[in-house]
């Protein structure tokens, strides 16, 4: 059986994309995302039917090894703008239902804003460091610069207690301006650095801004795949809020996908 899908990147973040609003096979994730034996992608994300009311559709997100996942940024903002180009959503808005919880996008062209889920708690460790969660959980540690060391650094800290059994994505970053960081990050499920991550960038912005103090603003952060901005305001209890992820969705190509698996490495 062929099915349809889209292929999408956000700051390098790709995706595979298949309209899952009719019944759908067995789906061969792993193999599909694979680089060398499939298409190669970082993810696929199946945009299928919301019976909630004033809910366009719901995003379900595979990681490249095949497995459920938590919320993605960049496929958020992705899987939206491929959605308003199948002319779902009114007036270049969506509302979508994701693994944690209801997001809102805003497309303009390639340009794509999306809601982000409020933070209440930043972590502090033993050692620095710091941990949280803005839809899918992340480890944060600064730096002046980078090390060249960064993909081992990062495996380490991702197979190390406590986070080797549910897995944590790894972030590393440094501050180029007051209001413009530089941002690597290792991710769960890929299993290697990838080129941009849209809910590490975003839990990377919010650490710093605890960091330093700042209740509010725009921070630009560069990734290896691009730029994203991160909106966000900080309130009276500490807990950020109005936060939104922004930065660019492109179609890259189409074609179609065969069920059956009997290719697979």
């Amino acid at each position: 059986m062929e099915i349809p899908f889209v292929k999408y990147q956000g700051t390098g973040n790709d995706f595979i994309l298949i309209d899952g609003r009719e019944e759908l096979p067995t789906l061969d994730v792993k193999f599909w995302c694979d680089r060398k034996f499939g298409i190669g992608a970082d993810g696929l994300m199946i945009l299928a039917k919301s019976n909630q009311d004033g809910i366009d559709f719901e995003m379900i997100y595979y990681n490249s090894d095949g497995n459920l996942s938590s919320m993605c940024g960049n496929g958020g903002r992705c899987i939206a703008h491929w959605a308003y180009s199948l002319g779902i959503g009114t007036q270049e808005y969506l509302r979508f239902l994701a693994p944690d919880g209801v997001h809102e996008a805003w497309i303009q062209n390639e340009e794509v804003k999306l809601s982000m889920n409020s933070v209440t708690h930043i972590e502090k460790l033993l050692n620095g460091d710091f941990t949280l969660n803005t839809g899918s959980p992340h480890y944060v540690k600064q730096y002046s610069q980078i090390p060249d060391t960064f993909v081992s650094d990062a495996q380490a800290i991702r197979l190390s207690s406590p986070y080797n059994k549910e897995g944590i994505n790894v972030n590393f970053f440094r501050a180029i301006e007051p209001t413009v960081l530089e941002c690597r990050t290792f991710e769960r499920g890929v299993e290697d650095e990838t080129l941009s991550c849209g809910t590490g960038v975003t839990a990377v912005a919010l650490t710093y801004a605890e960091i330093t103090g700042m209740n509010n603003g725009k921070l630009s952060v560069n990734t290896k795949g691009g730029n994203l901005s991160i909106h966000f305001e900080k309130s009276v209890d500490s807990t950020f809020e109005n936060i939104f992820l922004e930065g660019p969705a492109r179609f890259v190509f189409n074609g179609f996908l065969h069920s059956d698996s009997s290719r697979k490495s």
